[in-house]
């Protein structure tokens, strides 16, 4: 099974004590679907990429909270279309979908993300772009049935070092969070070319309630991962990763994986 993951930009550099900084910041990992620290670089115009995105939750939750579905051993795979308009605007797609023992494979939802990004005319020292993503999913899978993401990203490679920053701000359009307002889940890596084949990474995923009071830090959401990501040509895309939540709210033990092909 597929699990998802990072993506096969080629690196850069961004200091570790950013990262750390950044770290102590975070949100919902995604709610495990896709767990991926996006790049700035958009798919070309007039093409399209194509993802699998699979985890599976080795420790989860193993009793129905809040009317969800307990996650432990649930396998969510993510199909994701992402279709290059101009050199500065594409949109793309997610169907996300669970199999769990108890209940079987599962629709869980659908998103749509416009992104726009700063152009390469521009020669920034740094790479920029801006997603919005919206969405439904089912309550058996999230309190929060239509949702909003505001997600700034900001990125940069120098040598054999690439880092990049997704200070994502998330909102409960319809469900239970809708009173919280806007919450802050900042994700964030730091990747490095072993050789010109093959990457490491370290990826963190959080999430740190509403902007205007944040959660006691027991009650966040706090996750990381070690990735390798394997370069098979300019067309592909693969990546595998083992994380590890680190507060008790938050999923342990997840693989992920992605799979993608350009088009």
């Amino acid at each position: 099974m597929f699990v998802c993951a990072l993506t096969l930009h080629r690196l850069s550099y961004c200091p570790i004590a950013f990262l750390l900084l950044v770290a102590p910041c975070a949100a919902r990992a995604q709610d495990n679907y896709e767990i991926q620290v996006y790049g700035a670089e958009l798919v070309p115009r007039g093409r399209t990429m194509v993802e699998l995105h699979s985890n599976f939750t080795v420790s989860g939750t193993t009793l129905s909270q809040d009317g969800l579905l307990p996650t432990q051993h649930a396998m969510h795979e993510t199909l994701e279309i992402t279709h290059g308009f101009t050199d500065w605007f594409e949109v793309g797609f997610y169907a996300f979908t669970s199999r769990q023992s108890t209940t079987g494979f599962q629709w869980v939802g659908d998103h749509i993300r416009p992104r726009i990004a700063a152009p390469e005319s521009w020669h920034l020292p740094i790479g920029l772009s801006l997603s919005q993503e919206i969405g439904y999913q089912r309550r058996e899978f999230s309190v929060d049935t239509w949702t909003w993401e505001i997600r700034p990203i900001i990125d940069q490679q120098l040598g054999r070092f690439y880092w990049s920053v997704n200070p994502a701000l998330e909102r409960a359009l319809v469900g239970q969070n809708v009173p919280s307002g806007f919450e802050f889940a900042p994700n964030a890596q730091i990747l490095f070319d072993v050789t010109k084949k093959l990457s490491t990474a370290v990826e963190y995923y959080g999430s740190y309630g509403p902007v205007t009071h944040f959660d006691p830090f027991v009650q966040t959401q706090q996750q990381f991962f070690f990735a390798l990501n394997l370069d098979f040509g300019p067309e592909w895309e693969f990546n595998v990763g083992l994380g590890d939540g680190t507060t008790r709210n938050t999923d342990h033990a997840i693989v992920k994986m992605i799979l993608g092909r350009r088009f």
